[in-house]
């Protein structure tokens, strides 16, 4: 029989934790730093690794004088048991551009491992001309600029003068990169257009092409524009600051891909479109400058009725095309109709393909007399830009008949042969009269001693504790030079506001007047100079005041329009509804501020 050994259990498991501390802690600790080339063009990229087999703290690079650092630290672990033996590698990586030709040295870098300090050697590269291949490793910033784009897309780049051309900005990112954040730096400014951004609610990722390559894209901002001026018009860019996330060739712990962050600057570019002038030739007399595809008609609400009722004509035109920039015809009634001013109504939406819907002056019409009353035709004309001619259409007549109220020729007669007056008289004509009266003898010594003859000799010594107060109070007043300012402010916006009134109808001195109300009265509320305006920042003031958005936006587009007023024509309608927009906004804010 075979002699059977006992075998120690814990001795065992002592004997290989041993081993196994042995294999682990085997082989010293290492520390140094390489370099993907010793030699190379000032064209090119350098990368240094600093790398180390056990982890350490407090890692200090070196100063790389003479080159600049454009990417970096990146860090990679990697981590592996084989045989029960532990392989450990730790790097921080950086990438770098010499700034000149010649030799330089990358001196020591060092760290912190177990309570020890350990130093790199320094090592020496030598920068020469540049190569015509550079082989370095691309910067984030470089692979940044050859995969993102923002770009303006223009419908129409010749177009007419009033005619609808859209401006889509879409930012393509290539497959490669992808964007965490952005934000614009500078909006652009429409200089001698009409303008209307179209909302976009919401960003969504296409698929693109851009240069014959894939691309994703999402559009950011869209405006539609009408040009008021003919000849080469420039369309200013629009920037923003785009936070990029570049891949690099590193992995982390867990096998996946390290990314690099960087901030880009990127711009749509100018755009420049050539407007051409409207042809003289053919250009009908009555012609206001509408520019589109409409239809025109007059309606009446009745064309029969009695003296002293009202009825309602309205002018009408649809369509598309640039609605808001033009004046409607008026219609020519009889001098024997009482007309009041018309009530403009505007049915406009706008999209990406300009204006559309309707517009009307509706008229309200009271005929004094009977008879009949012809609304003669008038005609409406506008340019198509599809046709390249000028187009005219004409309202049919009306004819009002008033059955039942005066004649006019026998009131006429009536008035000039009877200049007298009847009048009746009747036995209590003069009964407002009193006849009867309750009179008492004055008495004597009446003021002395009576009430009113106490209270004014102790009226001096009650004003002198007022007169005191009202001193005190006035004397607050001069010293409160903020508040003087805010007041001094809040008058001049009533001033200008009430100037602006007093304007209404001159189209350049009323929005000049609106426009320095506006500021004045922001100026009293918000406490800032008038130099210092910028729609972006009253929008940013307003809303940290806790002004709702809708009255901001109401504001911003009064600004807005007291600036298109000075290269477009507006109805005075359109002054008077932006007056009363005016007045109502002012008031929202009163309350919220």
């Amino acid at each position: 029989m075979p002699k059977l050994f006992k075998i120690n259990i814990p001795l065992l498991f002592l004997v290989f934790f041993c081993l196994f501390t042995q294999a682990q802690d085997k082989g010293a600790v290492t520390f140094e730093m390489k370099l993907s080339k010793n030699k190379l063009g000032i064209n090119e990229r350098l990368r240094v690794d600093f790398a180390m087999n056990k982890d350490g703290d407090n890692f200090t690079p070196p100063d790389f004088s003479g080159f600049r650092v454009l990417m970096g630290p990146s860090q990679s672990i990697s981590s592996s048991w084989i045989n029960g033996v532990r392989s450990y590698s730790k790097t921080y990586s950086y990438t770098l551009a010499p700034t000149a030709r010649g030799k330089f040295s990358i001196k020591q870098a060092s760290i912190v491992i177990g309570g020890k300090i350990y130093k790199s050697l320094a090592k020496t590269v030598e920068v020469t001309a540049a190569v015509d291949k550079p082989n370095g490793e691309k910067s984030a910033d470089a692979i940044a600029d050859d995969n993102l784009h923002l770009v303006a897309e223009v419908s129409k780049t010749n177009p007419y003068l009033n005619e609808t051309v859209s401006v889509v900005y879409k930012l393509y990112v290539s497959p490669q990169i992808s964007v965490s954040n952005y934000r614009p730096l500078d909006n652009p400014k429409y200089n001698n257009f009409w303008s209307q951004d179209i909302q976009v609610s919401r960003l969504n990722a296409q698929n693109g092409t851009y240069k014959g390559k894939a691309y994703r894209y999402v559009v950011l901002k869209r405006v539609v524009l009408y040009p008021q001026k003919s000849g080469k018009l420039e369309i200013e860019p629009l920037s923003l600051e785009v936070t990029v996330d570049v891949p690099t060739n590193k992995r982390d712990f867990f096998g996946g891909r390290v990314y690099s962050q960087t901030n880009k600057t990127v711009s749509a570019g100018k755009r420049t479109i050539n407007v051409k002038a409207l042809p003289e030739k053919g250009k009908p007399a009555d012609f206001s400058g509408a520019v589109g595809d409409f239809d025109f008609k007059v309606t009446t609400s009745k064309t029969q009725l009695n003296a002293s009722e009202s009825l309602q004509a309205k002018v009408e035109v649809s369509g598309k095309g640039n609605l808001k920039l033009f004046q409607l015809p008026k219609p020519n009634l009889p001098s024997s109709l009482e007309v009041y001013e018309p009530e403009f109504k505007e049915g406009i939406r706008t999209n990406l393909a300009g204006m559309q819907g309707k517009v009307s002056d509706s008229y309200t019409i009271v005929p004094a007399y009977k008879g009949k009353y012809p609304i003669p035709s008038i005609s409406f004309s506008y340019f198509n830009p599809k046709t390249k001619k000028y187009i005219t259409e004409n309202s049919e007549e009306i004819l009002i008949n008033v059955i039942k109220g005066p004649s006019s020729s026998s009131a006429t007669n009536q008035t000039n042969s009877n200049n007298k007056q009847v009048v009746s008289s009747s036995n209590n004509a003069f009964h407002f009269i009193k006849t009867k009266t309750s009179l008492q003898a004055i008495k004597s010594n009446y003021f002395f001693g009576s009430t009113p003859f106490y209270l004014w000799l102790l009226l001096p010594l009650l004003l002198i504790p007022m007169y005191i107060l009202l001193r005190k109070k006035r004397e607050a007043i001069t010293n409160d030079v903020v508040g003087n300012k805010v007041r001094k402010a809040n008058k001049l916006a009533k001033k200008y506001l009430s100037k602006a009134k007093a304007t209404l109808g001159t189209k350049d001195a009323f929005y000049v007047a609106l426009e320095k109300a506006l500021h004045n009265y922001l100026k009293a509320k918000l406490k800032i100079e008038t130099s210092e305006f910028s729609k972006d920042k009253i929008q940013v003031l307003l809303s940290e005041k806790k002004v709702d958005t809708a009255t901001i936006d109401e504001f911003i587009s009064l600004l807005k329009n007291c600036e298109a007023a000075r290269y477009s024509p507006f109805s005075n309608v359109q002054m008077q509804q932006d007056y009363d927009k005016a007045s109502e906004v002012i008031s929202l804010m009163d309350k919220q501020l």
